[in-house]
């Protein structure tokens, strides 16, 4: 019983800290380029991280969880997009985000921006139920635009 408990154990840590280790770039230029010499797509996620409750549900439900690592890992080049309240960005990084949710027209939070590998728009998704497999089947009929 014990060794069962120690292998479960060691599998959960495994599968959370894949989760942990998306990359999350906030540079679209450099997450464009990536994108198109890796033939992945850009999901761009525009969030209020630190006060925003929907924008924390995907992120819990979606973003955290080792199905949606898995699958970004193979198709996704993960930019956010930050509007925090409490937390301070640079003044380049605010003007950098502030342009982009003037050029994609972004009025609430979360909303995701999905571009190809040719940064063209071809998805607009937000918060929905269904964690990793709802959002990850969204984002593929995306990927045949």
């Amino acid at each position: 019983m014990k060794k069962i408990a120690i292998a479960l154990l060691a599998g959960w840590t495994l599968i959370q800290s894949q989760a942990a280790e998306l990359q999350w770039l906030t540079d679209l230029p450099k997450a464009q380029a990536k994108a198109k010499a890796e033939n992945k797509m850009v999901l761009l996620d525009f969030t209020g991280s630190d006060w925003c409750i929907w924008c924390t549900r995907l992120k819990n439900e979606v973003f955290s969880q080792a199905a949606f690592a898995e699958y970004a890992s193979k198709n996704l080049v993960l930019v956010e997009v930050d509007f925090p309240h409490y937390k301070t960005l640079s003044a380049g990084q605010k003007a950098a985000n502030d342009a982009l949710q003037e050029k994609y027209k972004v009025e609430g939070f979360p909303t995701i921006i999905v571009l190809n590998s040719e940064g063209k728009k071809v998805g607009e998704l937000g918060y929905m139920k269904g964690g990793p497999a709802a959002f990850t089947a969204e984002l593929d009929k995306a990927k045949k635009h």
